[in-house]
């Protein structure tokens, strides 16, 4: 007979992958030690304020914690006036809560055992905020239980309500970059939470206690863009990640990520207010003055992307337009296409294709200052009966499914904080048969972070994509890979020129762009020509079929 203390894996416990082995994991004698794993105060100074202030800031009063553990969170918050709720799918757990909760401060938890999967079953009204942390949603090691217990979750939040779950950096452990810093989460000196097995369905962590017992939770390794994915499939509209409670997290992979879900329904005209974090960042840059001049004036203000130089001193507005006219010619266009570009900036490659082939353009952009020049140019060419300008974002595209027969893009794609959900967006609005064409700064294939860290900097963005990683996601959602057309030495050329022309004609930017705005230009364009040129970067003219 097994005692208080002891686990069981069975004979071969990288075999046990079930959602409900976690009863097996929390033995008493797990649980008893616990809060040593935690070590409360520690958690306390690394967390701050921040899941406070994120409830706060939306109005919430009601919360429901499913995975109270040892009770944490569920006391922080009952001390902030929250109105707690406390469930858990371990006993052993709930009881250590409810202990704990009387003697940090003489708290009386309300308490339910209660299996996300029949969330609604056991735990009664509906609730401001929900918040699952400490790794938790991890136990659960089906496909079909992961999206059960969301929807649970979904269901039981007001109108306006806040999922917020947090997870382990699972990207970083199985791609070989583990480092836990244990600066985060797993605060205890003297204990240690290691890795003991990892693939892609398992990821079994053992914990050693200074008394030398060690006991092992089996886990599932959530990636990050599959949870974000998971969340808007069960219909939360707006999902922000954090690293380490951070919007964005320099200096190396997050120990952790905390994805926060808002439900309330994205309704026509509302885009501004749901955008993610990192297409604010980018709408706002647009939309500024020191942007919107600088890149009218000196980028050529009709076509704002990499072009294909045949000199060195090649004006841009050319090379810019024969990039145009390269990705045109890679397609069948004719009267009857329906064209969408999905960051369309002045709109110059759509004024081209209408032009040149009479064809229906919809401009997709998020800077309403860039949009309003791309109106004026486009009724001033006559064009304005072909062309479409939708203010928005390219994470949330406001058209049908299979409403276009080409997807475009040029360089614009980087500036999402998640392109995997840009593509499916891009993939769900292509028809079958049509085509996805796009260019974008991307890293190299193999380049390391350290590398690229200047320019994430400067974009405000932790990661950039590659051309591995747009192959994959796109092969995922069933395109085909049509051609890619390696233009990579253009990259630090392009970006040579532009910084070029900037300094010749700094004196005709005066009182329109701030002296300011230049010189991190300069510092950013310096940073894109020395990557390009080490190697670090990649671009080119992708088509993918759907």
């Amino acid at each position: 007979m097994r005692g208080q203390d002891q686990q069981f894996f069975g004979n071969d416990p990288l075999a046990v992958r079930d959602t409900d082995h976690y009863t097996e994991e929390y033995v008493t004698g797990f649980v008893d030690k616990w809060d040593e794993l935690i070590d409360w105060k520690g958690r306390y100074e690394s967390e701050g304020s921040f899941f406070v202030d994120q409830l706060k800031a939306r109005g919430v009063k009601k919360v429901l914690d499913v995975a109270t553990g040892t009770g944490f969170h569920s006391v922080r918050l009952l001390e902030e006036g929250f109105d707690t709720v406390s469930a858990d799918g371990s006993p052993e757990m709930l009881a250590k809560a409810f202990a704990n909760g009387y003697s940090y401060g003489g708290h009386i938890l309300r308490v339910v055992n209660a299996d996300w999967r029949w969330l609604n079953r056991d735990v009664h009204g509906t609730y401001d905020a929900i918040i699952c942390l400490g790794n938790s949603f991890t136990h659960l090691f089906s496909e079909g239980d992961r999206r059960k217990a969301l929807a649970e979750f979904y269901a039981m939040l007001n109108h306006d309500g806040v999922l917020i779950i947090d997870q382990r950096n699972y990207d970083a452990l199985l791609d070989g970059n583990y480092g836990n810093t244990h600066t985060y989460y797993y605060c205890g000196e003297d204990v240690a939470a290691e890795p003991d097995h990892v693939d892609e369905g398992l990821a079994r962590f053992v914990y050693r206690f200074p008394d030398q017992s060690k006991y092992y939770l089996n886990m599932f390794p959530l990636r990050k863009n599959y949870m974000r994915r998971l969340m808007r499939e069960v219909g939360f509209q707006r999902i922000d990640t954090y690293g380490d409670f951070q919007e964005t997290y320099k200096g190396g992979d997050p120990d952790f990520y905390i994805h926060i879900a808002e439900k309330s329904y994205l309704r026509e005209g509302e885009n501004s207010d749901h955008y993610s974090t990192a297409v604010h960042t980018a709408r706002e840059y647009y939309n500024s003055s020191d942007a919107d001049n600088f890149y009218y004036t000196i980028w050529g203000g009709t076509d704002i992307h990499v072009g294909l130089y045949q000199t060195p001193d090649e004006d841009i507005a050319a090379a810019s337009r024969r990039t145009v006219e390269q990705m045109a010619n890679k397609l069948d266009i004719d009267v009857n296409t329906k064209i969408i570009d999905i960051g369309a900036g002045y709109g110059g490659s759509a004024r081209y294709l209408a032009e040149t082939y009479g064809c229906h353009v919809t401009c997709l952009n998020l800077s309403e200052v860039e949009n309003e020049r791309n109106r004026e140019m486009n009724a001033e060419a006559g064009l304005d009966h072909l062309i479409d300008v939708w203010d928005g974002s390219f994470e949330n595209i406001n058209a049908n499914d299979a409403a276009f027969d080409v997807v475009w893009s040029q360089d614009a794609m980087l500036h999402s904080g998640d392109r995997a959900r840009v593509l499916e967006e891009a993939v769900r609005v292509l028809r079958t048969g049509g085509e996805f064409i796009f260019t974008d700064p991307m890293a190299a294939d193999g380049a390391r972070k350290d590398d690229l860290q200047p320019i994430l900097d400067r974009l405000h963005l932790d990661t950039m994509g590659t051309p591995g990683f747009y192959r994959k996601e796109l092969g995922r959602l069933g395109l085909t890979e049509v051609e890619f057309d390696d233009n990579s030495p253009q990259l630090p050329a392009h970006y040579g020129r532009v910084l070029k022309e900037l300094e010749s004609r700094q004196s005709e930017l005066e009182g329109k762009v701030s002296a300011e705005y230049q010189e991190r230009m300069k510092n950013g364009l310096r940073n894109w020509v020395n990557g390009g040129n080490a190697g670090h970067l990649a671009w080119g003219i992708f088509v993918f079929r759907k």
